[in-house]
Formats: C-alpha cells, sequence, structure tokens
C-alpha cells in the first residue's frame, strides 16, 4: 500500500484504463459482476477523500490524485440465488477480486494505490452522484520520491497453507506412512526443516 503520493505527477488515462480492463476481467459469481468503479480527479477526488478520514484517519489520501470509488450493484438472479440458498455473501467476494485484479495491474503499471474501508459511504454517494453503496475507495497515484516499501509483516506460510490430498488419507489409513512434511521441507517454502513442522503440528 501507497500512503505518500507525488502531487506534481498525473495518472495517465491509458493507465486507468488498463486496471479498469483488469478489473473487468476478474471472476464473479454467475458472472454477476456486481460492481461499479467511479474514477475521481480534482475537486471530486477532494470530495471522496474528505470523506475517508473521519477521527483522522487516511490523512495521507488527501495528496492522492485519483481516487476510485468501488460501488456495489446489484446481483443478478442466478447470483442473488445462489446467496440466499448457500447464505454466502457473494458481492463482497466479487468486489475483493475485482479490486485486487485492479491494485494488481496499479502496480504494473509503475503505479502505487491503498485500499480504503474507513469512509462515510452516504457523503461520498452524494459527492459522486450514485445510490450504490460504497464498499472501498482507491487511493491511486505515483508514489513520492521519499516513500519508502515498508517491510511487509504477514504470518508465515505454514501458518496459512496446508495440503489435503485424499489419496494420502486413504494410504495413510491402510498403514502407509506420509511424507508430506519432507516434501514440504525440501520444497523451502516454509524455510523449516522435517523435525521443526512437525514439532509445530505436534508440540506436545
Amino acid at each position: 500500500s501507497c500512503r505518500a503520493y507525488d502531487e506534481t505527477r498525473t495518472v495517465e488515462a491509458e493507465k486507468v484504463t488498463a486496471m479498469l480492463e483488469a478489473a473487468q476481467l476478474a471472476p464473479s459469481a454467475c458472472n454477476g459482476q456486481p460492481y461499479h468503479f467511479t474514477v475521481c480527479r480534482g475537486e471530486a477526488a477532494e470530495q471522496v477523500a474528505l470523506n475517508c478520514r473521519g477521527l483522522g484517519m487516511n490523512k495521507f489520501a488527501a495528496k492522492a490524485p485519483v481516487m476510485i470509488v468501488v460501488s456495489e450493484d446489484a446481483y443478478n438472479k442466478t447470483a442473488a440465488m445462489g446467496a440466499r440458498v448457500k447464505g454466502n455473501d457473494y458481492r463482497s467476494l466479487d468486489i475483493g477480486i475485482a479490486v485486487a485484479h485492479l491494485a494488481a495491474e496499479a502496480t504494473a503499471q509503475g503505479l502505487g494505490t491503498c485500499i480504503l474501508g474507513w469512509l462515510d459511504d452516504e457523503k461520498i454517494r452524494a459527492a459522486i452522484g450514485t445510490d450504490h453503496p460504497t464498499r472501498l475507495v482507491i487511493t491511486l497515484g505515483y508514489a513520492s520520491e521519499d516513500e519508502k516499501l515498508r517491510a511487509k509483516k504477514r504470518k508465515e506460510l505454514h501458518e496459512i497453507v496446508r495440503e489435503c490430498s485424499m489419496a494420502a488419507t486413504a494410504r495413510m489409513k491402510e498403514g502407509e506412512s506420509c511424507d508430506l512434511l519432507s516434501r514440504l521441507a525440501a520444497t523451502g517454502a516454509f524455510s523449516m526443516t522435517e523435525e521443526e513442522m512437525a514439532a509445530v503440528l505436534d508440540p506436545a
């Protein structure tokens, strides 16, 4: 996420279009595409930024030359039925996928973004002239020269990933030993030895 923008550099329209085209290609439940993007510059961007800064939050947004408002649109009939039957909020998932596509393309275009969820929905709707709920706002621009890439504080891979194989499970039930930990250790993905992974899985 970028939180310091170069106010002197204009974001080229073709780069914004490339980002929106990336979002357009994102998959969605039943191809419903339940979202809408409003690209704001100038005074419109200032108004949107202002309404993302309640209680002193997101002060940096004021210097982003472009603000993209992500609004929620209606389900199509099949997605609406699926959401009701399965009790799953497909719209939120679809919006997240589309925004991830957009932000990844922004990076590919040499731009910085920050995805904001702290916002005043009603005031942003009034500012951009829409009745659709505001779900997210994305700040967009070129990073300032003094913006440093911060170290990423993320969980270790072994904390968020596990491998499941039904075939391996069946073999284990038949008495065959499992070589999963040795294979994972060999990949180096977790930066742990087989013994260290076994200790994490069975601390006793």
